[in-house]
């Protein structure tokens, strides 16, 4: 399972006329994400994507726990599954604890994240536990891959490999700063990295270019065969478009997109979200022919990512 799911990330083309696509999955307000679930499997959304990854506590608002829904749903659908970790909620035994644990489920793709601060939580005077940034994570996760703890100690048994991901902005106004991200990422080890939401096909060629570049400079012999994974976040109303243009750091949104989607709403919720989709679509085509390694978030909008993938 796990080994295919490298292959079709690492493939130059279409792996066995497959591109590598993953959906993002956030973790119910409650206690079961079996609901979840049910609503992939009605969709036969798992038959068109290489994996899944499951989110943890975005915003810092209180969700099940990422990790062990993420086993459920790697062992729901026999794909891999990308486990976000937070650097916020966890210290460094805390995090090598739960690697150790994963591990033992086959659950071996990891997301380091710093994670959003703990004054974004729902939950009253909650505080972050912040050793350092997600390359402390990346760090743990190099030593166990040696089977070696953190302190340098020897693990027995050793755990399974384990495959690193890292996060970057998309768009910079001097994208030297993403790719000075990008390099010191792959220097603490990652294998993939997952950028924020790309909503212009120029943008995500300078990417891809400043990344091959990084890789290039990258002191890690493991950064030769780190991949690129273009995010995408459809969208399909006005506000949406406008929010993430103005407010997310790392996102730009083309003001003719915004132009045409504040148009599209003059019209009414219907002829918004045709527009919507329509753009959303010809993005997701453009950035698959240029490299078919992509990862959708729709904030658990499954039907929207199964009609975006069609029969891709």
């Amino acid at each position: 399972m796990f080994e295919n799911f490298c292959k079709i990330l690492h493939a130059k083309a279409p792996f066995d006329n497959k591109p590598f696509i993953t959906v993002e999955i956030t973790p119910p307000h409650g206690a079961s994400i079996k609901p979840t679930i049910e609503k992939i499997k009605k969709l036969k959304l798992h038959e068109k994507v290489a994996g899944f990854s499951v989110t943890d506590n975005p915003l810092a608002k209180l969700k099940m726990s990422g990790v062990l829904s993420a086993i459920q749903v790697q062992q729901a659908f026999g794909k891999p599954v990308i486990a976000t970790m937070s650097m916020r909620d966890k210290n460094k035994l805390s995090l090598q604890s739960t690697l150790l644990g994963a591990n033992d489920f086959d659950l071996r793709a990891i997301l380091a994240l710093t994670g959003d601060p703990a004054k974004f939580s729902d939950q009253p005077e909650v505080k972050g536990v912040l050793e350092r940034d997600s390359t402390l994570l990346l760090s743990i996760i190099y030593r166990l891959n040696k089977g070696l703890s953190y302190s340098n100690k020897e693990l027995n048994p050793k755990p399974k490999p384990i495959y690193p991901f890292a996060v970057s902005n998309a768009y910079s106004k001097d994208m030297r700063r993403i790719k000075k991200g990008m390099l010191k990422k792959l220097n603490y080890g990652a294998r993939g990295i997952i950028t924020q939401p790309v909503y212009d096909l120029d943008n995500a060629k300078e990417l891809l270019e400043i990344f091959e570049e990084a890789k290039k400079e990258s002191v890690r012999d493991t950064a030769k065969d780190a991949e690129l994974i273009l995010g995408q976040f459809p969208v399909v109303r006005a506000r949406t478009a406008n929010f993430i243009s103005d407010k997310v750091p790392g996102i730009t949104v083309p003001k003719e997109i915004i132009d045409e989607m504040d148009l599209a709403a003059m019209d009414g919720i219907e002829k918004e979200q045709e527009v919507g989709f329509a753009i959303s679509k010809n993005i997701f085509d453009g950035i698959l022919k240029l490299h078919p390694k992509l990862h959708l978030m729709t904030h658990n909008r499954f039907d929207l990512c199964s009609e975006l993938i069609g029969d891709n």
